[in-house]
């Protein structure tokens, strides 16, 4: 349903059209959900923010509104207990919150990692040019742009994910590490580079020399984390959350809790309401206190 007459990019959202304005639209594009009472002035304020910057992105942000008022329950399932809250979707998960009233800059900040910029078309020039045998000419172009856009995400993610097909993972590991800290924290490139991280951590052998090296020795944590590192990348997270935990029984300070960090990059990679998350977050919490 039309929110506002002035854009098209500002709708109302109840319980049976939320999946369908924001989980199925956050798979083009960035949608901020609002959560207000209309009555509120704080929310009104808040919306009149929001309204210049839907216009100012021109088409490149879809705004839903939520009224908590008529709304409770699908604010209370998504974690809403104050207003004004925002929740930003991109592909059906939420990838950031806030909540209070936020100035301008603030709003700006907030979705300026998620929506489509201008430097985004070199990304569609230069993969093909990769993948015609120009690796340079394509890196050569991604690097002009990051230089000139350096707060688009998808430039060094782009790079990297040539850089890993090159099979120089440790080189793409490298870039990842350093771009900005806000950059870094883009849901897809922290997932990417928690991806490569366990392709390392995997290792070259095939499967069968890693089992019978398995069976040697059942308690040698090297061999058990290679296999949870290829669970990760085969999508079989509970597997590897189950190895993992077994892994964190048998730690000592002495192997600086690699089973901890490594549950919690596999957190990262995981929807947040997935139940993995709360089974071994409250499994994770019992043993280190």
């Amino acid at each position: 349903m039309t929110e506002s007459r002035e854009s098209p990019y500002i709708v109302a959202a109840d319980a049976e059209s939320f999946p369908a304005l924001v989980v199925e639209n956050s798979a083009r594009g960035p949608v901020l959900v609002n959560f207000r009472s209309p009555e509120d002035e704080t929310c009104q304020r808040q919306f009149a923010l929001l309204e210049g910057l839907v216009g100012a992105l021109d088409g490149r942000l879809l705004l839903v509104n939520v009224d908590v008022d008529a709304e409770a329950a699908l604010a209370r399932d998504l974690g809403v207990t104050d207003v004004p809250a925002l929740k930003l979707f991109r592909k059906g998960r939420v990838v950031e919150s806030r909540s209070g009233l936020q100035d301008e800059a603030a709003l700006e900040v907030l979705v300026q990692y998620y929506v489509a910029r201008d430097s985004d078309d070199v990304i569609d020039r230069a993969v093909p040019l990769f993948a015609e045998g120009r690796a340079q000419d394509a890196f050569r172009l991604l690097g002009e742009a990051m230089a000139e856009d350096p707060v688009n995400p998808r430039l060094p993610l782009a790079v990297a994910r040539l850089l890993h097909h090159q099979g120089r993972t440790e080189a793409a590991i490298r870039l990842l590490d350093s771009v900005p800290e806000g950059v870094r924290q883009y849901d897809e490139l922290l997932q990417f580079r928690i991806l490569l991280g366990f392709r390392m951590e995997a290792g070259d052998e095939d499967d069968a020399a890693l089992q019978a090296r398995i069976d040697a020795a059942p308690d040698d944590p090297g061999p058990l984390r290679q296999r949870a590192a290829r669970q990760v990348l085969a999508g079989e997270h509970a597997e590897a959350l189950a190895l993992l935990a077994r892994l964190l029984e048998q730690e000592t300070d002495a192997d600086e809790a690699y089973a901890r960090k490594a549950m919690l990059r596999v957190f990262a990679l995981l929807a947040p309401d997935d139940p993995l998350r709360a089974e071994y977050g409250r499994y994770l919490q019992r043993h280190v206190h």
